[in-house]
């Protein structure tokens, strides 16, 4: 659904306002490899909500990769546990836990947990985890970030988290290296 003033712009008109607006691809490589590097990292979370500073193994794994110049995807395989970019900084850290159970309360009524109405995608000893996934909603599922020289390119500040919502369990975490 579109509304008056949205339209669909293609790839042609973009280019050419890119370069009506002055920019041009700065930096530009070139190689004759183009790598793809992909791991699925096992997590275990013990806490929830818990935030998991995942920053120290996209690093290691942007290094193992061997790319120099690309971007590297960050992928939580889960509907209950995030991925998102911000700071590791310990108050920051509550308030984001204190805004997503004010977000959606654990404690509120979902129709996810109703499980005398609930009929589909059930498994034995089902947990009610109705605010988990909306509270997925708000943070999402990956993260890309441009890997420069060989290093992610984080802000002063960015960490890369893995927040669990749900409950502890192991988790899977799929991360992709793409690039020169």
């Amino acid at each position: 659904m579109h509304s008056d003033k949205t339209r669909a712009m293609s790839a042609v008109e973009a280019g050419r306002i890119s370069v009506l607006n002055g920019t041009s691809p700065g930096g530009l490589s070139t190689g004759t490899e183009y790598k793809v590097f992909s791991k699925i990292v096992e997590v275990e979370s013990t806490d929830a909500p818990e935030l998991i500073d995942f920053t120290d193994t996209v690093r290691q794994l942007v290094s193992e990769s061997g790319v120099k110049n690309g971007q590297v995807s960050i992928y939580s395989t889960h509907t209950t546990f995030s991925v998102m970019i911000n700071e590791n900084e310990p108050l920051l850290l509550q308030d984001m836990e204190h805004f997503l159970e004010r977000s959606a309360p654990k404690d509120a009524y979902y129709g996810h947990n109703d499980f005398e109405l609930r009929t589909v995608s059930m498994r034995p000893n089902e947990c009610p985890n109705g605010h988990a996934h909306c509270q997925h909603m708000i943070l999402g599922t990956s993260e890309i970030v441009p890997v420069i020289d060989g290093n992610p390119l984080l802000g002063e500040f960015q960490r890369v988290f893995l927040v669990e919502l749900d409950e502890p369990k192991p988790r899977q975490v799929a991360v992709q290296v793409m690039g020169l």
